[in-house]
């Protein structure tokens, strides 16, 4: 009886021995395996490595199209003011218009006499208020100090608005001065509309 116990025991030992040596060997060789793995697949551990070296690059690269983008958008704006500079220089100035002056506006045309007499009453008519009275004398008087008899040596001018050809004032365009203001006045409104627009005009130019 001793004997068989003994050997019961001694098969029971060898069982445990065994079943430790197997549970022993299959964590080794799960560990093992595990590290297989690992060592396997160096490609998703060098692609852990290269992609931020791969998104500092694309960065890298937007960031040197924005510059480059800004740097040209400069220089386009900076020839575009140097063209403009430019064009203001050779551009010619535009003359300006001589300072409106105020005159003495008459009451009447009282206190005028000849030719002068004769066109202020003209005027009037026309329908000028006075206050187109100071241009219009001033105007001829420039031009022909309101001698119905004058005449420009140089260019043929005649007549107290100075018309050129003066046959074009009508029938006694040479003695009349009726004729001749009649004419005059025609002249400014169609040209100028009105006596002190054809006075400045005088003025830039010297002719009107």
């Amino acid at each position: 009886m001793i004997r068989l116990w003994h050997r019961v025991g001694v098969f029971r030992l060898l069982s445990v021995l065994l079943l430790v040596g197997g549970v022993a060997g299959g964590l080794l060789v799960a560990s093992d395996r595990q590290t297989q793995r690992s060592d396997s697949n160096p490609v998703a551990s060098n692609e852990q490595q290269i992609l931020p070296n791969g998104l500092a690059a694309e960065r890298e690269q937007e960031d040197r199209a924005s510059r480059d983008d800004a740097q040209r958008k400069a220089d386009e704006a900076a020839v575009t003011a140097a063209e403009q500079a430019k064009a203001a220089e050779t551009k010619p100035a535009k003359p300006a218009s001589p300072p409106r002056q105020s005159y003495p506006i008459p009451s009447s045309c009282n206190g005028l006499t000849g030719n002068r007499a004769t066109g202020c009453a003209m005027m009037l008519a026309a329908g000028y208020g006075l206050d187109q009275w100071p241009c219009l004398e001033r105007l001829w008087t420039k031009e022909s100090g309101w001698n119905h008899l004058a005449r420009n040596k140089n260019s043929g001018a005649y007549g107290i608005p100075q018309a050129l050809p003066p046959e074009k004032m009508g029938t006694g365009w040479r003695t009349e001065p009726v004729v001749q203001i009649r004419w005059g006045l025609g002249y400014v409104k169609g040209r100028y509309q009105t006596p002190c627009g054809a006075w400045s005009f005088f003025q830039s130019h010297n002719w009107y």
